[in-house]
């Protein structure tokens, strides 16, 4: 080869007509036509037909005929219309072709354990096992631009915003955040270990103590929990932290940079400012903290069926304290016996053995009708919301038990009957959490984090019902994911130190796991917030996929494997010797 790529695959058109080009790249597919041979040839651009006419040159039709798909192979020659009959519409070099003069392999491939189309069936493990050949289908190249694309627009409307970036430790103390630490042993301070940060939590806070007041980073985190969809053991996420704001500052900030990113990546204007929504409410209205409200079916209270019915398992709920709750389906009259019994079994799988349903036709009908009044069901229908046609779903019991329950139903329904229409987005802002829960001994934990600043007038309450103190928290949920979260920040060190005792912290505890912060807030720390924005699952909803394996270049599988490198692995023992451990 005496020549070198000039040209890219993915841009060839009519521009082109007669010119010579120099393109290299994978095979994806070659045909033999008898006489002519056709290859397709992607780079990181796209696709290009290349056409092998003995006429044209003998000894590279000779050569192509041996080429394979997976090779990687560089081709010189004149770009031409396709005959009319052969026209690709679907890809963007469709109308045209290299009539191909010159070419050289580059390196040649084992059979491919899979085919490299976007839609192949092949399951994720060999994906997974084989990444750098599932990376080069399309839409996983278009996936990794996407997120490139964000974050590059990310630090661009940050800068503009006055913020700097900078970089914070990855070896770090273990400090209580919420989720389970990795550690890192230390081989100069035997015994001794880092832990890989969970957030930059309190290295933030202590950049707005040295008064930089605009930071921000898009940085790796990692917690080691039970992995699901959307979670993996490392993430990355946009932190922001600015100095003597509040929580309006960092809302403004927040809408105008997804706004921003939604328009230049989608092409979707998005709607400003962002519906806010109680902690309370969304528990109450969707089931969940985080509420998908891109389509309605909110919950409503149907108590007074436990106290104005006949219906003794309804009456008994009431009376105990529990609530009756429902949902309205539209159109859910139509339902067959054996969808309504598929339903049932979903629901007893989840733990709920009592769901009831009122079909609404020409008249109400439910398998608890005998229980109930037609002007009962009637009243139901109507406080839930429910037409002719449509049907409610019922369900008692203890209200929180109910509520998650009927938010997984609303969200299960509403993806069963295609209820949302396509590329479009819920942004909601969630507030007003209480700064405290209860573990399953009574004891007081922390909603989000430690360091979250109690509301300011809730603070006399810290000593007497600290149940009571709400948090100034939020987070920003999009189509039911929580996307971000954040607070203002406790800025002051008796503060901190009163919640830390609340938590069950006493202070030789407090000194020895956050002595650095407590010093640093003992020196004229401002009042701060900020924010974490999750870019895994930003990107997730912007490129609309279902898993984050899918916007991450090289992720982990549910046990928190690389099937690509078979990490976690065995190290050898000389190794563990350096390090003081001995494995039992």
């Amino acid at each position: 080869m005496t020549w070198k790529r000039e040209d890219l695959c993915g841009v060839l058109n009519r521009d082109y007509l007669g010119k010579k080009v120099a393109v290299a790249g994978w095979v994806k597919t070659s045909r033999d036509h008898g006489g002519l041979i056709f290859i397709d040839l992607t780079d990181r651009s796209g696709v290009v037909q290349l056409r092998f006419d003995p006429e044209v040159n003998q000894s590279t039709h000779s050569r192509a005929h041996s080429v394979r798909d997976g090779w990687v192979i560089a081709a010189e020659g004149r770009v031409v219309l396709r005959p009319p009959e052969s026209v690709n519409p679907k890809i963007a070099t469709g109308e045209v072709e290299i009539e191909v003069h010159e070419v050289s392999i580059l390196n040649t491939s084992d059979p491919l354990p899979f085919s490299l189309e976007d839609d192949v069936e092949t399951s994720e493990e060999v994906k997974l096992r084989y990444r750098y050949l599932d990376l080069r289908r399309p839409l996983m190249q278009k996936n990794m631009r996407l997120r490139y694309d964000v974050a590059k627009l990310v630090r661009e409307l940050l800068d503009k915003e006055s913020f700097i970036e900078i970089e914070t430790p990855f070896l770090t103390r273990s400090t209580p955040e919420g989720a389970r630490d990795y550690l890192v042993p230390s081989r100069v301070n035997p015994g001794e270990f880092y832990a890989l940060p969970q957030s930059p939590q309190l290295f933030k806070q202590i950049l707005m103590v040295a008064g930089f007041e605009r930071y921000f980073q898009i940085v790796r985190c990692f917690r080691d929990e039970d992995l699901r969809a959307d979670r993996q053991p490392e993430h990355t996420q946009i932190d922001v932290e600015m100095s003597f704001v509040e929580e309006e500052d960092v809302f403004t900030l927040v809408e105008g940079m997804l706004a921003t990113v939604f328009e230049k990546t989608r092409g979707l204007q998005i709607t400003r400012p962002f519906r806010r929504m109680t902690y309370a409410e969304a528990l109450d209205k969707y089931g969940s903290d985080k509420p998908d409200i891109r389509f309605g079916m909110e919950l409503e209270d149907l108590s007074f069926l436990g106290t104005d019915s006949n219906f003794e398992i309804f009456r008994r709920i009431v009376r105990s304290g529990g609530v009756i709750k429902g949902i309205c389906l539209p159109g859910g009259a139509t339902l067959s016996r054996k969808a309504l019994d598929d339903l049932r079994d979903w629901a007893t799988e989840r733990g709920v053995g009592g769901l009831a349903w009122i079909l609404f036709d020409k008249e109400p009908r439910s398998p608890i009708a005998k229980f109930l009044s037609p002007a009962l069901m009637k009243q139901a229908g109507e406080q839930a919301g429910a037409h002719q046609g449509d049907a409610v779903f019922l369900v008692g019991g203890e209200q929180a038990t109910v509520c998650e329950f009927l938010g997984q139903l609303r969200v299960h329904l509403a993806c069963v009957h295609k209820l949302v229409k396509k590329d479009t987005f819920g942004f909601v802002w969630v507030v007003d959490f209480p700064l405290f829960e209860r573990d399953s001994n009574g004891n007081l934990s922390p909603v989000h984090h430690p360091f979250t600043s109690p509301r300011e007038e809730d603070i006399e309450l810290l000593d007497a019902n600290p149940d009571q103190v709400m948090a100034r928290a939020y987070d920003i949920v999009v189509n039911g994911e929580e996307v971000g979260g954040g607070s203002i920040r406790i800025h002051r060190r008796n503060l901190e130190e009163k919640v830390l005792e609340l938590l069950g912290i006493g202070d030789a505890e407090a000194r020895d796991k956050f002595g650095f912060l407590l010093d640093a807030l003992s020196y004229g720390a401002p009042p701060h917030g900020g924010i974490a924005i999750g870019l895994d699952r930003l990107v997730m909803l912007l490129a609309g996929e279902s898993s984050l394996r899918n916007v991450i270049a090289f992720p982990k599988t549910q046990k928190a494997i690389c099937l690509l490198t078979q990490a976690p692995s065995s190290v050898y023992k000389y190794q563990l010797d350096e390090l003081h451990i001995k494995i039992e």
